[in-house]
């Protein structure tokens, strides 16, 4: 069994699903996250017929305890975590700023911001148990445009808290990236952009080979 542990938050779909798979085809053994089971089945179905390696985790990433138990599990397994692929997000609905949905508003600073604080907590002893440990977090800058209140704010959020972490660690570790994946036919900017021609826009499994380039 490879020795390369890479954690992937939001697995089961999309740009997560993608470069979990990524992940495993080059070797990489992948703990793939997700709070939709079904879909992380069908990547791990994949995942096996190409040959790969993974260990599924149906969770919410919002419940604390049972991503703590699962950090612990990793650390008690394998002893460190090489990577860090956090693309768990939660897409709130556009809405006029005036007219954002509170149970909406509070499920994206759940997720997007207070879930990514208590987990760079929890997987940074992991990574910097690794010879290399790193953390990969992917923007989308939304902020201040119209109708994306609650999405933008939120993810703004997110990526300040992984600036700040990347700023704070360039000596100690872990090494913290940010990138700015390219527009995907993704079921995310489906429901933001749903009339939009989606044969222009990057295939997700493209995407994720550039991303995980040098890994």
């Amino acid at each position: 069994m490879t020795d390369r542990i890479a954690l992937v938050t939001g697995a089961s779909r999309g740009l997560g699903a993608a470069i979990a798979e990524a992940l495993a085809a080059s070797g990489w053994h992948v703990v793939a996250v997700a709070r939709t089971t079904g879909g992380l089945e069908e990547l791990d179905d994949r995942i096996q017929a190409a040959g790969g390696q993974a260990t599924l985790a149906p969770m919410d990433i919002t419940i604390e305890d049972a991503m703590r138990q699962l950090c612990r599990g990793i650390y008690d397994r394998w002893g460190h975590a090489d990577l860090w692929v956090h693309t768990a997000i939660h897409a709130a609905p556009l809405s006029p700023a005036g007219h954002i949905d509170g149970k909406d508003m509070d499920r994206s600073i759940a997720t997007n911001v207070k879930a990514t604080a208590t987990l760079i907590g929890m997987v940074e002893p992991l990574l910097r148990a690794a010879p290399a440990g790193t953390a990969l977090f992917l923007d989308d800058p939304r902020a201040g445009q119209k109708f994306f209140g609650a999405y933008g704010a939120t993810k703004a959020a997110q990526i300040a808290l992984a600036r700040s972490w990347q700023a704070e660690t360039p000596s100690t570790g872990p090494r913290v990236l940010i990138e700015t994946p390219a527009p995907m036919p993704t079921a995310t900017r489906a429901r933001f952009f749903p009339g939009e021609p989606r044969a222009p826009l990057a295939a997700p499994k493209d995407e994720a080979t550039r991303l995980i380039a040098g890994l």
